[in-house]
């Protein structure tokens, strides 16, 4: 037999290449902020202060034990509906890859086991998922203990993880691979000086914009309002003091608006409209959102208190509670939203009122409560509307139905006509007539009054109204020309 015909004979038993399968190095994935676009534990608190104020009374004990308690008591009260949450895409095709690499992904998160277990159950894209409270986990599992923990899962430079904040540091260190997304300028400073090359995931986009759009700066149309008493009286020595009280409505109310944009977090993401709003698609943090809107209050009310008269503060304090109210209760009762809306309207003129020293018509103020109740059920009725476009029987967070839809209608019309006969009977009010020098020019408002507000309700009837209808009317042509021809009547009779 030759040498060939030998070596055909010779069996493989896989000796040829003695060197072992190289083994494929798992990636490892944090939550909040990385696969999850927010902090699943903020939410979690905002949510339980919106639905049980009173347990907020158990924070300091809960903190007073440490972190991982405090998040196991936390998670006994409250775990964020995993299909509510906004995920990084990014992220996500990351975790992708890897699994079509044969490598195995985990979810290994500070967040608490059940939040964590939840998400991951529900993607279905992981081989495991620990967090906070896991059997095998002693320590809140953030920092170096989460690092400690993977090294002896997996080894040092065992494993690939992507991060986003400055606990993920040590992590990075003892990591094959560093990945971050939307990492602070300084995070990175200090990873670089610890000698971690971050490969970057995403756009890295700052949340400064999203913030911005979470102020809702367009809204700020409606404190023009406050300037209505100045308006009236023809009063211009007053007006610096006018518009420093609408910049501290301004800011109050943005305050606001990020307060209940938070607390609407699951009914805004149900929503096919709302669901882009800076904080439901997680563009900015809810903890930057709580920050921002305190610092918003602390500026308005400084400035209220130190630079305009009392009675303006207190004006401002009662805006601020009836707004907190509304946004944690008023709004989800039937009725009430909508006399609250209205309330809140007329509330600006009288800070006007308040800020200036201008005493207010009292037909002004019933024209007024008359108007805003027209606009506020012209807002709820385009929700509604809204709503039965999209096959829907009742709102998320609203105690509206789609029944209620022919009352909304009625009301606001009838709300509508009665302040343009209230504005009718201000304008031949004796006090009214010694301050014009041509007060029968008014009447002319009223057919501009009745054309405004009825295009808005044939508007919402067509399902074109997509904002606040002052907002909408701001934005609107015909709107604008009616707002310019009630000004030019205004100034013509004032001659």
């Amino acid at each position: 037999m030759s040498a060939e015909d030998t070596q055909a004979f010779v069996p493989d038993y896989g000796l040829q290449d003695p060197r072992p399968a190289p083994v494929a190095v798992p990636l490892i994935v944090d939550l909040d902020h990385t696969l999850c676009r927010t902090d699943t534990m903020h939410e979690a608190l905002i949510g339980l202060f919106a639905s049980s104020p009173r347990a907020i009374a158990s924070l300091p004990s809960w903190l007073a034990s440490g972190k991982k308690t405090f998040k196991t008591e936390l998670a006994d009260r409250k775990i964020i509906d995993p299909d509510q949450l906004p995920y990084d895409a990014d992220v996500i095709a990351l975790i992708e890859t890897a699994r079509a690499e044969g490598r195995k992904v985990a979810l290994i998160s500070a967040s608490e086991q059940r939040q964590v277990s939840a998400i991951a159950s529900h993607l279905g894209l992981f081989d495991e998922a620990v967090g906070t409270g896991s059997d095998d986990v002693s320590d809140n599992l953030s920092g170096n203990a989460k690092a400690d923990y993977l090294v002896r899962r997996f080894g040092a430079k065992g494993f690939d993880y992507i991060g986003d904040s400055a606990a993920d540091v040590p992590v990075w260190a003892a990591a094959r691979k560093a990945y971050g997304i939307r990492v602070a300028p300084a995070t990175e400073r200090q990873a670089e000086a610890q000698g971690i090359r971050l490969q970057r995931v995403g756009d890295g986009r700052s949340e400064l914009p999203a913030l911005l759009r979470a102020c809702r700066p367009h809204q700020w149309a409606k404190n023009l309002l406050v300037l209505l008493p100045v308006l009236t009286a023809h009063d211009l020595a007053h007006l610096p003091a006018a518009l420093l009280a609408m910049v501290c409505f301004s800011l109050t109310a943005s305050a606001i608006y990020i307060i209940n944009d938070l607390v609407d977090l699951p009914s805004d993401r149900a929503h096919p409209r709302k669901k882009h709003r800076p904080f439901a698609a997680g563009d900015a943090s809810a903890r930057s959102g709580v920050m921002l809107a305190v610092g918003l209050l602390t500026v308005s009310g400084l400035v209220a208190a130190v630079l305009l008269p009392a009675a303006f503060f207190w004006t401002l304090l009662i805006y601020l509670i009836a707004t907190s109210a509304y946004s944690f209760l008023l709004k989800r009762k039937m009725m009430v939203d909508v006399v609250a809306l209205a309330s809140l309207y007329t509330l600006r003129i009288v800070a006007g009122s308040a800020a200036t020293g201008i005493v207010l018509s009292p037909w002004l103020l019933v024209f007024s409560m008359f108007l805003f109740l027209s606009l506020a059920t012209i807002r709820r009725h385009a929700e509604l509307e809204d709503m039965v476009t999209r096959g829907a029987d009742k709102t998320a967070g609203r105690n509206m139905m789609a029944g209620d839809l022919p009352i909304l209608q009625a009301m606001s019309v009838g709300a509508a006509q009665a302040a343009v006969l209230v504005f009718a009977l201000y304008s031949q009010d004796p006090q009214v007539q010694a301050r014009f020098g041509a007060p029968n020019l008014l009447l002319l408002i009223c057919p501009v009054l009745f054309f405004w507000l009825g295009r808005l309700q044939m508007l919402t009837r067509r399902g074109h109204m997509s904002d606040d209808p002052i907002v909408f009317t701001i934005k609107d042509r015909l709107g604008l020309i009616c707002g310019a021809l009630i000004l030019l009547i205004f100034v013509l009779a004032m001659r």
